[in-house]
């Protein structure tokens, strides 16, 4: 059965809007552009059970870049690892959805992330525990674009092809931003592609506003029982979907947003 991309993609923007109303704030830009990412992942690629999130034989997925979670909560949400109603708790006072994700709180949750470079190193340890015991659980682990400054992430990608592990695969959300200023003027990572091939990698590239492209790759053109990791560079928008966020990064995190402007967020979600 086909996913509609787009209708899921609005569906999953109004939750997290949903949350960070609830919650009073987060990061919207960085959790809409990881939309369609994780749509794909959850609907057609991961092979996890919401009713059983401890089931050894299931996928793993870290989000390294955890301050995009509301984007995950809102994708798990919708596969029923917990109600969409807990997403108004979001930043609550003894709710489970912090600000970050944490494994110990949350089903469905892996690894508690947000400190940026890690979740790329606990990924490839996960990935030698599979090929140890002679599983076939894959591992997906996604990282920012500005997330990769960080040493650590180019220690896991050398660590992960000197272990071959074909069961290891990084998204980038190369959105071209980060914080405070675009990816190329804080620190250029172009070649960005081609830095991955030198470090071992089997390398992709797609568009994410075709989700269609990442399913295909993800589905059929992998090799996760192969001798190389692999990396798909997700060409995104940050802000991806509201026509007045995207790039603008006096929304990268917000607090104290008015009623309207969440109108205002709400409506051009609907007329995009």
């Amino acid at each position: 059965m086909s996913v509609n991309y787009t209708e899921l993609g609005k569906k999953i923007r109004k939750d997290i809007i949903y949350g960070f109303a609830g919650g009073k704030r987060g990061h919207i830009p960085s959790a809409f552009s990881l939309v369609e990412m994780l749509n794909v992942l959850y609907e057609k690629v991961l092979n996890v059970d919401p009713k059983n999130p401890k089931w050894e034989e299931r996928d793993r997925f870290i989000l390294s870049k955890g301050h995009g979670c509301l984007a995950l909560y809102a994708v798990l949400a919708n596969h029923g690892f917990f109600p969409r109603e807990e997403l108004s708790t979001f930043c609550h006072f003894n709710s489970m959805l912090g600000g970050h994700p944490g494994q110990n709180k949350i089903p469905g949750i892996e690894l508690a992330t947000g400190s940026l470079g890690h979740g790329p190193s606990v990924g490839v340890g996960m990935a030698c525990v599979s090929r140890m015991n002679k599983k076939n659980w894959r591992v997906f682990v996604a990282v920012g674009d500005g997330e990769c400054n960080e040493g650590t992430v180019w220690e896991a990608a050398l660590s992960a092809s000197k272990n071959k592990l074909g069961n290891f695969t990084i998204l980038v959300d190369y959105n071209k931003y980060q914080s405070y200023a675009s990816v190329s003027e804080v620190m250029n990572l172009e070649p960005f592609a081609d830095k991955w091939r030198t470090f071992g990698f089997d390398v992709h590239e797609v568009d994410m506003n075709k989700p269609q492209e990442l399913k295909d790759i993800l589905v059929g053109k992998l090799d996760y029982k192969g001798n190389k990791p692999h990396v798909i560079m997700c060409h995104n928008i940050k802000g991806k979907g509201i026509h007045f966020m995207e790039g603008n990064l006096a929304w990268h995190h917000r607090t104290r947003t008015k009623e309207d402007e969440l109108k205002k967020i709400n409506d051009a979600i609907e007329k995009d």
